[in-house]
């Protein structure tokens, strides 16, 4: 019997896994949860084509995907080349000019070309990149979320990041984001459901809110 439940995969941000979303808890009768998660990319593989490869794991028609941080840019690039129910988009933006100065700064300087990637194991420096957090308090915490230490793919992550620059508006999207978020400030953020004293990680540490909220901004 064809299977009658809303079909949400969920796209973690870079260098993230998807334990992010271990707390994210759908009603079962309702809907069924995917885990979606990064592969190294091959080199030179445009965002455009990371996203074709990343359509091949979605395997239900009409479905929703809900995308955070640089996850929501690559949902958003999913939804070029596959047909979405919704495209939730958490802590992330929706059109270049939402980026914050610094890097569209980077953009035109290349200056993150010099970050040192290369030290991907150090979990401060890599949830500094990918959080917008200083986490010397939750290490262990976030050993266990950022787990895609790959040098290319973290360089890789941050050109794709600075250089984003969306092609045309996605239908059915709606966007997320929390009034406290440090990496994607939300003065530069328009049209977005705001969760107030929401950060960057808010998809982990106020999955609550989500779990109260999500199914009805999926349905409506």
């Amino acid at each position: 019997m064809r299977s009658t439940k809303v079909h949400v995969y969920f796209m973690p941000g870079m260098a993230a896994n998807p334990s992010i979303f271990k707390h994210i808890r759908l009603p079962e009768d309702i809907f069924e949860q995917h885990l979606l998660e990064w592969f190294v990319p091959e080199r030179d593989m445009s965002l455009s084509d990371y996203a074709k490869k990343m359509n091949e794991y979605v395997l239900h028609d009409n479905a929703v995907l809900v995308g955070v941080s640089f996850g929501g840019m690559l949902a958003q690039e999913m939804a070029r080349f596959k047909s979405f129910r919704k495209v939730v988009l958490v802590s992330s933006v929706k059109e270049a000019s939402e980026l914050p100065k610094r890097m569209i700064f980077a953009k035109y300087t290349k200056v993150h070309k010099l970050l040192p990637t290369g030290l991907v194991n150090n979990i401060e420096l890599l949830a500094k990149y990918a959080f917008g957090e200083t986490v010397t308090k939750r290490l262990a915490l976030y050993e266990e979320y950022l787990s895609i230490r790959d040098k290319y793919y973290i360089d890789w992550s941050i050109d794709q990041i600075v250089n984003w620059k969306p092609v045309e508006p996605i239908p059915n999207l709606v966007h997320i984001h929390g009034d406290k978020d440090a990496v994607f400030p939300i003065e530069k953020i328009k049209h977005c459901i705001t969760v107030k004293s929401g950060t960057h990680t808010m998809i982990i540490h106020r999955a609550r809110w989500f779990n109260e909220h999500l199914p009805t901004i999926i349905l409506e």
